[in-house]
């Protein structure tokens, strides 16, 4: 019987700095995306996996984790134990690599593992990381969620300090109420329309986000 890999997870709720752009003040220094933690200490601890699973691949698109606060292990779709599934898989550092869809919940972090035999013959598990979407809500990658890796337009943040935000649920549900929503993403500052008080890094080829005061 096929044995199955687990592996740890990072990158998950609630979400992480977002770097704030103030007025015409000059820009903060932060993290080129606002919600990705792949340059937390956590995201690079190598975590042990178990040779083999249910693909060639281990936790390749289209496949499912498991449920899980310190690990999640590689399971069927349509088990009871199915949790999550892989909406995007890369090779190598996050850091490095491509970029989460837009509505992922959580990123897991694969550490790289070399077993010296296994059952089936796959042989190494290559570091990398899976993006994953949930299969039944919440859904804290979405617009509002309150989540994710990612700070998309529809998503809410809050002042946090030092020229910095945190994003919170806009229908205000979490302790920390939103004081903004952003309403578009554009290429540069001068792109947002008159009514943005605040620029938020987001990253990507339009990194700028236009937030309206709530």
């Amino acid at each position: 019987m096929r044995g199955r890999r687990s592996v740890g997870v990072v990158c998950g709720l609630p979400a992480l700095l977002a770097t704030l752009l103030t007025g015409c003040q000059g820009a903060a220094t932060g993290e080129e995306d606002g919600r990705l933690g792949e340059r937390s200490s956590a995201a690079e601890s190598p975590v042990p996996t178990r040779p083999s699973g249910y693909g060639a691949v281990f936790l390749a698109v289209d496949e499912c984790s498991s449920f899980g606060t310190t690990s999640f292990t590689e399971v069927p779709c349509a088990g009871e134990r199915a949790a999550a599934r892989v909406v995007a898989r890369h090779d190598g550092a996050v850091g490095d690599g491509p970029r989460c869809p837009a509505t992922t919940d959580f990123v897991l972090h694969i550490s790289e593992q070399r077993p010296a035999s296994d059952e089936d013959g796959d042989g190494a598990v290559p570091r990398g990381y899976a993006c994953m979407r949930n299969l039944q809500p919440p859904h804290p990658g979405d617009p509002g969620g309150g989540g994710g890796p990612r700070t998309i337009v529809g998503d809410c943040v809050y002042g946090s300090g030092d020229g910095q935000v945190r994003e919170t649920a806009c229908d205000g549900r979490e302790k920390e109420k939103p004081q903004y929503k952003v309403t578009k993403a554009v290429k540069a500052r001068a792109d947002c329309p008159p009514s943005t008080a605040l620029y938020v890094r987001l990253g990507g080829d339009t990194p700028v986000g236009c937030a309206r005061r709530l």
